[in-house]
């Protein structure tokens, strides 16, 4: 089956006008000015988009895909994300992880998670390991689960100034680092540490740390929540200068945090003149959004959801800020930390991840690996088990 898609304003992320985008076994096979001619006798399916905006679909590096939580009891364990929670947002590809609770939840049962939504048309990938140091593993060890493990791209989400972490050392985060490093450098992976930032007044202080005494690149230390309070917001953007990729999370708007919003945290980003292409932004979907007092005893328990990233860029969008600006703090530029040469961008031989939106700024259709999930809203591919 080939998929036309017409009339469609493209923003790359760059914007470049009025394309004809042709697209065949999960790839963008054509995209240009004109209409390709086509056999009659090919069996194509023809979607006009009339002038609307066809965008790169959403990569989505921070979702609990086996679920998150537990820290409120059992009962507070999160389902397993579902298929359609994550297309309807218009994510496209996901990144898996573990949190606070890597111990009932682990690798082996978030490999299968990945596996599974593959096989339900969705681009997935993971990091090993969780919170705590030591982490756990498949293999025996991080180096080994990413050179031998083809889900797996780096180690996360490691706990740093966080009450629930194992308060690791610098000696062993310089470890973790060094082991995902030269894993990514054996196969062309991410090979990178994504960091849980807590609320703890010591903030980015060992990543710094890390920089300062060790040869491990910059790139290879990415910390994420880094808007949940003022104090680490400004760390981050500092860090973002020396090279490190930083990622916002976007919070719900009744989170609670003392912190900014993500389209706060961006429009800051870009006032105090930091380079974009390190910012980053994700949804913690399917994690828990505990709220603890001074004595680490929880006051109140929220639940992210991958709807915040659809949410986060219309409000940007909103707020004024052009396509190509906001589309690759979701696209482009996770892509290329994460080293996924072909997704986060629209061009000829690339995946078919795309993203229809409507003049609202909402997504309207949702294309992954070639195939319509959402269309005018309604979700046409669901899960398994999905009702």
């Amino acid at each position: 089956m080939f998929e036309l898609i017409t009339n469609a304003s493209v923003f790359a992320p760059e914007p470049m006008g009025i394309r004809q985008v042709l697209v065949c076994a999960g790839k963008i096979v054509y995209i240009g000015e004109q209409l390709p001619q086509l056999d009659d006798a090919l069996d194509v399916r023809l979607t006009d988009l009339d002038g609307a905006r066809l965008v790169p679909g959403f990569i989505d590096a921070h979702t609990h895909l086996t679920g998150g939580g537990g820290e409120a009891g059992p009962s507070t364990r999160v389902p397993p994300l579902a298929l359609s929670q994550i297309t309807h947002a218009g994510v496209t590809s996901v990144i898996g992880l573990l949190g606070t609770d890597d111990l009932t939840r682990t690798p082996q049962n978030l490999v299968s998670q990945v596996m599974g939504l593959r096989e339900e048309g969705l681009s997935a990938w993971c990091y090993t390991g969780g919170y705590h140091v030591p982490v756990i593993t498949l293999t025996g060890s991080v180096r080994s689960d990413i050179v031998n493990l083809e889900p797996v791209i780096g180690v996360g989400e490691v706990a740093i100034s966080d009450h629930r972490s194992s308060q690791p050392t610098l000696d062993e985060i310089l470890r973790l680092a060094s082991e995902a490093h030269v894993a990514g450098l054996m196969t062309g992976k991410a090979g990178i540490v994504h960091f849980h930032l807590g609320d703890g007044e010591r903030g980015l202080s060992m990543i710094r740390d890390c920089l300062e005494q060790s040869e491990i690149p910059p790139r290879v230390f990415n910390p994420t929540h880094v808007n949940r309070n003022k104090p680490l917001f400004e760390q981050a953007c500092e860090l973002s200068g020396l090279g490190c990729n930083v990622d916002l999370t976007a919070f719900p708007e009744d989170s609670g945090d003392q912190g900014w919003s993500a389209e706060e945290a961006v429009e800051r980003f870009l006032d105090k003149g930091c380079d974009s292409s390190r910012l980053t932004i994700s949804s913690d979907g399917g994690g828990c959004l505990p709220s603890f007092d001074a004595q680490g005893e929880l006051l109140k328990m929220g639940f992210a959801s991958c709807s915040a990233m659809a949410e986060c860029f219309k409000n940007l969008l909103d707020n004024g800020l052009p396509e190509q600006t906001v589309l690759p703090l979701m696209t482009s530029n996770v892509a290329s930390l994460l080293r996924l040469q072909q997704k986060g961008r629209i061009g000829q031989g690339l995946d078919a991840d795309l993203v229809v939106l409507d003049q609202a700024n909402r997504i309207d259709h949702v294309m992954a690996r070639g195939s319509w999930h959402l269309k005018h809203g309604q979700q046409l591919l669901s899960g398994l088990f999905e009702e």
